[in-house]
Order: structure tokens, then sequence, then C-alpha cells
């Protein structure tokens, strides 16, 4: 519900959050409170990658809460281990470890990396290195391997033993590295960082830099992964294989759901104790994970997602063009971002009004997130509001 003017939230106001109370969603739409409809091109940024109730997911957890709920991971939990092999049977990974959110994906990612340096091979390292304007997560750990100084404001003093250098410098990278270096840490498409895909050369590189010094290479899907990109995960696009690698988001269409992935030379390093989470993998969280990852695969939604995203691109270059308040249009399949020459929170609230949410990408980038189910006619209808948006913000600045 909406807090009555004048009235104060029992909540925290760690949220600068909208004016708007959701209450109803199906596929690409949903409803507020006081009946108005939305087409939603946030996806809960980048969770509901299936549209929102899909049927397949609905019908697996409803099956699961008449079953079973909750056990430890002190004993064997059959969804959990159907859930890994369905990711290892689809990705370049031997081992699954299941938490409930993409910081905890990231924290056991480094974790992971640096018990292995530690314990299997017997070395000091214990670095890990990130690239400016990258997103990691909230933890202390990974707020501090991000590499964007705004989200660690106030919680000094810093975990030692990160360390950021510039995206696409591979000089600065190199100059980076020390006998303590553990792994490189690296999204492929900094979402939150202005959905900046990073140039493939560049990637191959740090992949080099990596085997010259027995280095673990870590990459960060918890956004761009499952789909969204136009592959069912984002290196695919690259060629390469990643040591270690995170999901969060679209891997369960909105349950809260971690999982961190990792190559088999990796099993040795999380012996039994050295690590956990009470609620990662439950019987009704994999459930959901099955029943998603399954949905994506039948229905072939990274293909999907491809061929949307292209025609998403496309539309809004063609519609955008020569708009000075534009700079770019860039992204990979269904994350996709609009960099303009100011800031556009206003754009925001305007979409709102008329009926699209969208979000940002710092400052001057909008972000569109839509679920890989959309169709051109749903692209086509936001497009045309983005476009009126844009176009109407611009004539107000000439005037």
């Amino acid at each position: 519900m909406s807090i009555p003017e004048g009235q104060s939230s029992s909540l925290f106001p760690n949220y600068a959050r909208y004016p708007i109370s959701l209450v109803k969603g199906q596929g690409s739409w949903l409803w507020d409170d006081q009946g108005n409809k939305y087409l939603d091109f946030m996806s809960g940024i980048a969770v509901t990658n299936l549209g929102h109730a899909p049927e397949k997911v609905t019908a697996k957890l409803k099956g699961q809460l008449d079953q079973l709920w909750h056990v430890s991971n002190l004993f064997h939990i059959p969804n959990q281990e159907k859930a890994a092999a369905l990711l290892t049977a689809n990705s370049c990974a031997d081992a699954v470890f299941f938490c409930n959110s993409g910081a905890e994906a990231n924290e056991a990612a480094i974790k992971l990396a640096r018990r292995y340096h530690q314990k299997v091979k017997g070395t000091d390292r214990y670095e890990i290195i990130t690239f400016f304007q990258s997103f990691h997560g909230r933890t202390l750990a990974t707020l501090t391997a991000t590499g964007q100084d705004k989200v660690k404001d106030g919680f000094l003093p810093l975990p030692a033993g990160f360390k950021s250098v510039p995206l696409h410098d591979l000089d600065a990278l190199k100059a980076a590295i020390t006998d303590h270096t553990a792994a490189v840490m690296l999204e492929l498409v900094l979402a939150e960082g202005g959905v900046l895909p990073v140039e493939e050369g560049f990637v191959r590189g740090i992949q080099e830099l990596c085997k010259e010094h027995g280095l673990l290479l870590i990459i960060d899907e918890v956004q761009t992964g499952m789909g969204r990109t136009g592959k069912l995960f984002a290196h695919e696009h690259y060629g390469i294989e990643p040591d270690i690698f995170t999901l969060a988001k679209g891997i369960a269409s909105g349950f809260p759901t971690g999982a961190m992935l990792g190559k088999a030379f990796l099993r040795d390093a999380f012996s039994a104790g050295s690590h956990g989470s009470t609620f990662g993998g439950t019987p009704i969280a994999t459930a959901a994970v099955i029943a998603t990852i399954e949905t994506m695969l039948e229905d072939r939604l990274p293909q999907r997602a491809e061929e949307m995203g292209a025609y998403l691109k496309e539309q809004l270059t063609e519609k955008l063009a020569g708009n000075p308040h534009v700079k770019a249009v860039r992204g990979l399949g269904l994350l996709v971002g609009i960099e303009c020459a100011e800031p556009v929170g206003d754009l925001v609230l305007e979409g709102q009004k008329r009926g699209l949410l969208f979000i940002t990408a710092g400052p001057n980038v909008i972000r569109l997130l839509p679920n890989l189910y959309v169709t051109k006619e749903e692209i086509d209808q936001a497009v045309s509001i983005i476009a009126g948006v844009i176009h109407d913000h611009t004539a107000v600045k000439k005037d």
C-alpha cells in the first residue's frame, strides 16, 4: 500500500522509491493499486525474464509448496541436484553452489578464488582485480569490489584485497597484477555502469593475462545471465570459458536465488564446512530454478532475446535518429541502453505517466530490460513512448 501523506513508513529509507504501488503482474504488464496499467521494460531489473507469473514456474512452485518447503543443507535435496545438473549440462561449469542473491554469489566467488590459491595451491594470493564502473553487490566485500565510489560512501574501513582499474586498459591491468593477485572479476556488459558491452579484444587480453599469471577468471553474470543478452550466458558471445561465473536475478523468475558455478578443479577448495547458506538451494527455490531453466530452453528464449534485442535497437535507432539529446543506442540482446546528453531521471518519471516502466543506468543512460517473451507489438509501443518522451524533452529544451 502507499503511505498516506504526512505519515512515516516503518521501513528504513534506503530506497528512493517511485510514487507507485504495484500489485499485479501478467506477462509484460503490471497494474498498480489505483488500477493503472504499465508496460514493463524493467523486469524487476532483469529478474522476471519469463515475464510476470509464468505458468510453468507457478505450477512447479505450487506443487512444491504442498510437499516440502525447507530442510537443512546437511541433507541431500533432490531439486538442488537436478537444478545444478541442468546448469552444468548447459554451461562450461562442473559444480554449483546455491545461495540467495547476486551479492552472495559474488561473495562466494571471491571466497572460492582466495581459498583455492591458499588451501589448494598453497600460495599467498588473495587480491581480486575489478574494473571502474562495475557493480558486484552490496556486501562489504562486493561493494569494495565494485568500481564505483558512490556505493562505498560511509562504509569505511573497507576490506583489503581489492583493486579496480580502467576498463579497456590492458596496461593498467598488467600493472595491477602482483604476487598476491588471485583473480580478475569482470561483467561483460557493465549494466549499472551505463550498459557498456566490453570489447572482445579486451576480454581475450584478460584471458591471456590470467593464463600467463595463473589467475582465476571470474565472470559476473548476475544481470547478463539466463538468456538476457541473446545467449544463455553472456560469456558465450566471447568464446571464453570462465573458471567461475555467478548468476542470480533471472535464474528463478523472481524467487530469491543466486548461484556460483565453477570448474571441476576448484571442487577441493570448497571442502565440507568451508562455506554455506541456510536458505541456499531450498526445495522451493530450486523448484523455481528448474522450471525457469526448462522453460527457457524449451522455448529457445536466448535466441528470441537476440532477435527481439536487434529489433528493439533497430527501432530505437530509427525513431531517435537526429535527436541531439541522444548520443548512442547500445547493448546486447534485451539489455539495451540509450545514452543521452543530460541526466534522464525526469524522462523515467514521464515514461511512467505515459504507461511505460524503465530505469536508468547511471545518470545519463536509459536502461531497457523487457522480458524475453516480449513481442514486436510491445516493443513498438514502448519505442513510441520513449521516442515521444525524448523528443518532447528536446523540444522543451530548444524553447
